[in-house]
């Protein structure tokens, strides 16, 4: 047990220290997904899994409320794997460690999985109080939603009884969402040949200390790519200091499509003195921390030495992988139009590998319209094609369309105004909610999504704030005691 079992609502938070004791992240869900199965049949719930994972508890109504609407209550299993570079844990086998800091329950060193760990320890909170007031309720888990919303977009048709969903993962207290963005992956190849290394040093190029972030809710607030500034800088090196022979072996950064890279590497060859490329490193380090000092003050730029590879680009592979990736768009292409200060239309090149006779990027293409996805496609296209590259699209879910005149959006503004004391926000997010999927393959769902407080998601400095909780569980216990 640790310190957050304390902490109120009781049976939330107990289920939430539980959720991080067992390792979840995209992809390997499966061993939680088996105790809360195990869970449910001990409680004697209806609990079934359809074929790609999904769970689906019910509970029946408590008593008095079993001619009201069937309500679900919706939450992924996954979490986003990230972790300080100096922070050795394996997500698959440990323990998330949550801890109390001040006002916020944050982790050790890596994520917390507070996105969507809250809103799934809620959902099981609610089967397990039995003194709550409900009508008959339903708890839908979906698979794998941080790598593609794999469980939504593969969701048994059918299986749902619920007229009105709640999802649980906004991360905003006094704000009801009612549509998000949607989004599609976009894998992009560049072929590279390589050659022997006749270099005599190598050294590898560090930037790392970025804030990263959620590619989504904060992609719009100035956060850096470091692979974007990376790359940045191999280009004003090549055009700056064309007196520095330089060669690329191996460039990287990034490790979730749906994260803001904090951290990216290139290994550089070159003969002779180290001093000006040292000089030069330190210069543009300078440059940034000037340039950056508010969106990111802790960042360094620094050379390490490494063993001398075997092969690096040659000198037409390595230009192209510069140019290419320095003009890439990346971040706000357009803010709605509809929607006043929300972004509509943006793309986050999420990582970068390089494998034996490729440079490979993963970028993740949000837009609340369509059109806005295929204009980034047409883009990425046309770029590729400009370099020999080229670019694959997969994983296309849709955005959430508002509904203002929803009835359960009435019920929850009009109780969580009673519980704040004045007005909520309505929002549409940029971020993509399973909402959209989950209505494609149930229309009739009346749906909002509420959550608690909850920064920096997706990186390691994720928080989520105590009191923000409180109110969440007040409000969604509320909801499901008065709901028409």
């Amino acid at each position: 047990m640790s310190e957050i079992q304390q902490l109120q609502p009781t049976l939330l938070w107990k289920w939430f220290d539980q959720i991080c004791a067992i390792p979840h992240p995209s992809y390997h869900e499966e061993a939680l997904a088996n105790f809360i199965v195990n869970w449910a049949k001990e409680k004697q719930f209806f609990v079934e899994r359809d074929e790609v994972g999904n769970i689906l508890i019910r509970k029946p109504a408590s008593a008095g409320m079993e001619n009201r609407p069937t309500v679900v209550l919706q939450a992924h299993l996954d979490m986003v794997p990230q972790a300080n570079e100096d922070t050795q844990h394996d997500f698959q086998k440990d323990p998330i460690q949550p801890y109390i800091e001040g006002e916020w329950v944050t982790a050790k060193g890596t994520t917390l999985g507070a996105d969507n760990g809250i809103g799934l320890a809620s959902a099981l909170a609610a089967l397990e109080e039995e003194t709550l007031a409900h009508p008959e309720l339903e708890v839908l888990l979906t698979m794998t939603e941080e790598q593609g919303m794999e469980g939504a977009i593969g969701l048994c048709p059918n299986w749902l009884k619920s007229q009105i969903m709640i999802n649980t993962d906004t991360e905003e207290n006094g704000e009801i969402y009612i549509g998000c963005a949607g989004g599609v992956n976009a894998d992009l190849s560049v072929p590279v040949q390589k050659i022997a290394n006749p270099y005599a040093h190598s050294y590898e190029l560090v930037l790392k200390g970025l804030r990263g972030g959620h590619s989504g809710v904060d992609i719009h607030t100035g956060r850096v790519n470091a692979v974007k500034a990376l790359v940045r800088f191999l280009a004003h090196l090549k055009q700056d200091h064309p007196q520095i022979d330089f060669a690329i072996s191996q460039i990287k950064g990034g490790s979730v499509r749906n994260a803001i890279p904090r951290e990216a590497f290139v290994t550089l060859c070159f003969d002779g003195d180290l001093a000006p490329l040292q000089s030069a490193v330190e210069n543009f380090e300078v440059l940034l921390k000037t340039e950056l000092a508010i969106a990111e003050p802790n960042l360094s730029l620094f050379l390490q030495p490494v063993e001398k590879p075997a092969h690096i680009f040659d000198s037409h592979s390595q230009n192209n992988i510069i140019n290419l990736f320095n003009v890439l768009p990346n971040g706000v292409i357009r803010y709605s139009d509809a929607v006043e200060n929300v972004v509509e239309t943006s793309l986050s090149l999420g990582v970068l590998k390089t494998s034996d006779n490729q440079v490979n990027a993963t970028i993740l293409i949000r837009s609340l319209i369509e059109s806005g996805k295929y204009y980034v496609q047409e883009m990425l296209k046309s770029l590729t094609a400009l370099c020999g590259a080229s670019v694959n699209f997969a994983g296309n879910y849709p955005g959430w369309e508002p509904h203002p005149d929803s009835k359960i959006l009435a019920l929850t503004s009009q109780i969580y105004a009673e519980i704040l004391g004045h007005q909520p926000e309505i929002k549409v997010i940029h971020a993509g909610l399973e909402c959209g999927l989950l209505k494609k393959i149930y229309p009739n769902l009346d749906v909002v999504s509420i959550g608690p407080t909850i920064i920096n998601a997706h990186s390691p400095d994720e928080k989520v704030h105590i009191p923000a909780v409180q109110t969440y569980w007040q409000l969604l216990t509320r909801i499901l005691a008065e709901v028409k």
